[in-house]
Parts: structure tokens; C-alpha cells; sequence
């Protein structure tokens, strides 16, 4: 393979399986496919239900189902995928898959770990105050055993390296305690392990973060669109209503996709290292109903008006920090995906395919995983 203008980095979302967790809270055998598969339209020319196409309703438990991912989305130029990794205070969530990913060696592709470090709430249902599980930060101890659990993972050859550090991403990085100290805890255990250091990403809304203050080396800058309320006639498109008896009813959110692609990588700051992320679609109805969000009416080829932006804004930087992320490569109960689906199948992987191969270099394969 070529190493193209950037380094494709997709997120991936573990919760394609039966936890013992989700049993209790949600019902029995829930799992992401549950609100997928149950979404249904909310206004005039809503696309839902987004069902998969080439991967069907699949099961993270299967090892053919993972290699068959990793196929795939090698093939079309997603180099890693970032893990979401979930520790609450010891506690681990929906860590089969990566585990099996860990241990047996499959699928030979490139990974990094994203610790998606928040509270779990019933926001889903229409619950947002119902607590099923907190995001708690004790102390160093915990730390320190939430370091360990990861360095099996920053040891193996596959992991995504910057500056030959092991990459490791923070969802909100902000919301721990004294973060400047928390950093330099774990790259003191990095270099005591062994590691030349580790190369922390805080995810973040604004490019103009600087997450070295916080003691971070670099952000990666997610810009989903606000919410907002918005209440239109039942069964009616948004135009002039002239009846003012009709029944009126709460609609998501909706933001025209071709509107907000300029918003959605802020401007490079200078001094500031922020790695912008790519977000191909978005609709979290199936999962919140009409207080989602929806960017509606996007389509593959206004994704690569998007994905130009983004290589734009990193193409004079060092290879090794040339990085987009994509958000995400399989969030189905958010409308959040880059696999394919029944209404535009490959498009979107040809379209970011046909994108790096634009620019393309000679450069030695980073991953073994055939199409």
C-alpha cells in the first residue's frame, strides 16, 4: 500500500455483543444493533433505518467478523482503528473484542486505544438523570492499575506509534482531576516499562484548545453542529402552515450535511497541534429519538468536499503527525459509520480511497490484512 497525504485513523465502537451489563439495564442480548434496527423515519425525507450491507447484523464475538472489517476497511485506506477502551475505576465494559484482537494476534491491522472516559446515563431511553455506571477518578492508584491493564496493548507491534510513542486518545480530557499531573504519572510508567513515552491526544470541539496546557502532545478537534428544540406539524414538511389547529410535535435536531461541512474542522491555529476528524454522517435518533441530531442529506460526494479540507489543513506537516481521524468506522446507532450500508454500499470508502490515492507516495505497508 501507499502512504498517502494522511494516515486514516477510524474510531470504532465495541458494543456489537451481549454484556452481562446491558442484560440488566437494557433487556436481554442488547446490543448497538437493538436501536439500529428498530429506528424509524421522524420527518419527511428522513433516511433511517441505516441497515449494513456486505458485513450484516454482526456479532464482535466472531473472529471472521472482525477480519472480515479489517479487510475491508484496509482495502480502502483506513490504516488503525482507535478502540474505544472503558475503565470505571477497575472496572472494564465491552472489553471482549479488543481483547481477542490482543491476544490472538487477528486481524493484522494497526490499533490504538481511545478511553472513553464518561459517565453512562439512560440518555438513550429518555433517561438522562438515571446513572448506570460513573466515570470516577480515586486517585494514582487507580491510575497506576489502569496503566497496567494498558501496556500489554502499547507492547504489541501493531499499535499506531508516534515518534515511536504508543498513541492513546482521551475523550474528554478535561474532566480528570489535575490532568498535567495525571499525564506525567503515566509517561513516568511508560518509560519505566520500557516505552520511550506515550503520545496523549485530548479530544476536543475547538481547534483553538491547546491541549500542551493540560499536558497532553496534541487534540484531536470533533466539531458536531449544537442542538436545538424545534417543533413542526405532525406529518408535515417545514413550510408555511396555514392551519393553526394542527397537532404539533418535537423533531431532532437537523442540520443540512452540505451547510455544515465548512464548520466542521475549524481553522489550524499556529502553535496548536489538533488532528482533525472526518465525520461522514451523523444521526443518533435510533438511540435518543427527537432530541437526536441529524445531519441530513449527506451523500459520499459531499464527504470528499470534507475529506479535501482535512488534508488540506495537514498536508505540510511531518509524516508522522500526518493524521485524520474519522468518526466513526461502525457508531450504527448514531448514523455514524463508514461501513457499508444498503443505500450508498462502498461509496464512502471509494470516495476516501480515490481521495488518498490523489496524493499518493511510495511507502512500505503498514499493515498485512488483504482485501
Amino acid at each position: 500500500m501507499n502512504r498517502s497525504v494522511a494516515q486514516m485513523i477510524a474510531f470504532y465502537l465495541p458494543q456489537f455483543h451481549p454484556i452481562p451489563e446491558n442484560d440488566e439495564w437494557w433487556g436481554k442480548g442488547f446490543t448497538e444493533w437493538t436501536n439500529t434496527a428498530k429506528a424509524k423515519p421522524l420527518f419527511r425525507g428522513h433516511y433511517q433505518p441505516h441497515v449494513p450491507a456486505d458485513l450484516g447484523f454482526y456479532d464482535l464475538r466472531v473472529p471472521e467478523t472482525r477480519a472480515a472489517q479489517a479487510a475491508l476497511a484496509h482495502a480502502y485506506g483506513v490504516e488503525a482503528f482507535c478502540y474505544y477502551h472503558y475503565w470505571f475505576a477497575g472496572k472494564r465494559l465491552l472489553d471482549r473484542p479488543f481483547n481477542e484482537v490482543l491476544t490472538s494476534g487477528q486481524p493484522d491491522l494497526p490499533f490504538c486505544l481511545c478511553w472513553a472516559n464518561q459517565t453512562w446515563t439512560g440518555v438513550w431511553h429518555g433517561a438522562p438523570n438515571r446513572i448506570l455506571i460513573e466515570q470516577t477518578y480515586p486517585g494514582d492508584e487507580d491510575h497506576c492499575r489502569h496503566f497496567d491493564t494498558l501496556l500489554p496493548a502499547f507492547y504489541d507491534r501493531r499499535y499506531v506509534k508516534v515518534d515511536g510513542k504508543p498513541l492513546f486518545v482521551i475523550y474528554r480530557p478535561l474532566e480528570i482531576p489535575d490532568s498535567q499531573h495525571v499525564t506525567e504519572l503515566w509517561r513516568e510508567l511508560a518509560v519505566k516499562a520500557g516505552l520511550p513515552g506515550l503520545f496523549l491526544v485530548g479530544e476536543d470541539r475547538r481547534p483553538t484548545w491547546d491541549a500542551k496546557r493540560y499536558g497532553y502532545d496534541a487534540g484531536v478537534t470533533t466539531r458536531l453542529p449544537p442542538r436545538r428544540r424545534e417543533w413542526v406539524p405532525w406529518n408535515e414538511p417545514i413550510k408555511k402552515i396555514k392551519n393553526k389547529y394542527l397537532t404539533w410535535r418535537r423533531k431532532p435536531t437537523v442540520h443540512q450535511y452540505s451547510d455544515i461541512i465548512p464548520d466542521l474542522i475549524g481553522e489550524q491555529v499556529a502553535g496548536i497541534e489538533n488532528f482533525p476528524c472526518v465525520i461522514p454522517n451523523w444521526d443518533n435518533t435510533p438511540r435518543s429519538g427527537t432530541n437526536g441530531m441529524v445531519l441530513h442529506r449527506s451523500t459520499p460526494e459531499l464527504f470528499r468536499r470534507h475529506l479535501q479540507q482535512a488534508f488540506g489543513q495537514i498536508r505540510n506537516v511531518p509524516d508522522e503527525h500526518r493524521i485524520v481521524f474519522i468518526k466513526s468506522w461502525n457508531e450504527w446507532a448514531e448514523g455514524n459509520h463508514l461501513e457499508p450500508d444498503l443505500r450508498f454500499g462502498r461509496r464512502y470508502l471509494e470516495v476516501l480511497r480515490e481521495e488518498l490515492s490523489k496524493s499518493a507516495e511510495p511507502h512500505p505497508s503498514s499493515a498485512n490484512v488483504s482485501p
